[in-house]
């Protein structure tokens, strides 16, 4: 038996039902293998219809085991590179004052409130055999789960705003007569989504909003809305492009403050009028467009004539940014994965072409 689901309803259940923040603390089922910090931008383990028809929520039980988003996972070992950020973020911690805490809990939440984490911390713990760092790793344990537990209840004070900022988004996902999501999603609706994540501040962008989402497309999976996976994958798709957007224009405003000795309202006007490179045209124009056209456009860009755009003047493009934004985010933070896991796939269509 299969159910229509409208916007309203559809919104409403995905907002009712997705755990709060705090379920950080709670370790995910045996059956969900997948890395515990990767973003879930581009790649899903489900079939997305490829006909336009109505998103439904399917009653019918089966046997399969349910997938889950892969940025909360915690039910496999970690990989090299998951030790790497939580010893990074073991180190700075046990460093800063108790008063920095909070701040610096907040912007990598995810990472620091997993149980891996603080398995980790033991672990380093167990094998030093400096008492002066034992004990500072032992206080910084005690002083993360008071300090975790401030955090999870300001920042669940946020949540019910962050899940209107997404419900806004989702909306204009739904066809405006019938109130449905149709998936594939038209070029209208994408326009529409992009429309309302672009006119939203990045004080909104931030991670309360990325965790909302995750935590919907979690929802999601277990329930079996293929569908809605799809539409929630292309939020952070977008999310990713508008505010890699956003810092490509600060940062070049702020270098070229610093370069000239001007104010950056006078470099900002200056920039305006300057002539971008070809490469760089390209690389905006792809951040404004739907990643599903990503192909056809590098195809169409990348070449040796004149009017074409190198595949290494494209790629520097896209390794400053990722030198001079990216890799200026927090640490482990979900918006650092989440455009970083937005470049890494830009990157890999990029080197398809010759």
């Amino acid at each position: 038996m299969k159910l229509n689901l409208f916007a309203p309803a559809l919104l409403s259940l995905l907002a009712a039902s997705a755990p709060r923040l705090c379920t950080s603390f709670i370790p995910q089922q045996p059956h969900t293998a997948r890395p515990s910090f990767a973003p879930h931008l581009f790649t899903t383990t489900t079939t997305v219809r490829k006909l336009a028809t109505p998103l439904h929520l399917s009653s019918s039980s089966s046997e399969e085991p349910r997938k889950s988003s892969r940025l909360g996972g915690n039910a496999r070992a970690p990989t090299p590179q998951e030790i790497s950020v939580m010893d990074e973020m073991i180190t700075k911690l046990a460093d800063a004052k108790p008063y920095e805490l909070p701040t610096a809990v907040s912007q990598a939440i995810r990472v620091v409130s997993s149980p891996q984490f603080f398995m980790r911390i033991a672990e380093r713990a167990d094998r030093s055999t400096n008492a002066e760092e034992k004990e500072k790793l032992s206080a910084l344990a005690t002083n993360l789960v008071s300090t975790l537990e401030a955090v999870v209840s300001m920042t669940e004070d946020k949540m019910d705003q962050k899940a209107l900022d997404v419900e806004e988004v989702l909306k204009a996902a739904s066809e405006p007569d019938s109130g449905e999501f149709l998936v594939p999603l038209s070029e209208e609706r994408l326009v529409a989504m992009r429309e309302k994540v672009g006119a939203m501040e990045s004080s909104r962008l931030d991670e309360g909003f990325l965790v909302t989402v995750d935590q919907w497309m979690n929802k999601s999976m277990q329930d079996g809305m293929d569908g809605m996976v799809g539409i929630l994958q292309k939020v952070l798709q977008m999310y990713a492009s508008v505010e890699i957007g956003r810092a490509r224009e600060r940062l070049q405003v702020e270098v070229g403050a610093a370069v000239t000795g001007e104010d950056e309202k006078t470099v900002e006007e200056a920039l305006a009028g300057k002539k971008k490179t070809p490469a760089a045209v390209l690389f905006e124009a792809l951040l404004q467009m739907d990643t599903d056209e990503w192909d056809a456009k590098l195809k169409a860009s990348l070449g040796e004539t004149e009017e074409d755009v190198s595949k290494s003047a494209l790629m520097g493009e896209v390794q400053r940014t990722i030198e001079g934004v990216v890799l200026g985010l927090e640490n482990g933070s979900m918006t650092q994965r989440v455009q970083a896991e937005f470049l890494r796939e830009l990157v890999t269509r990029i080197e398809k072409y010759d």
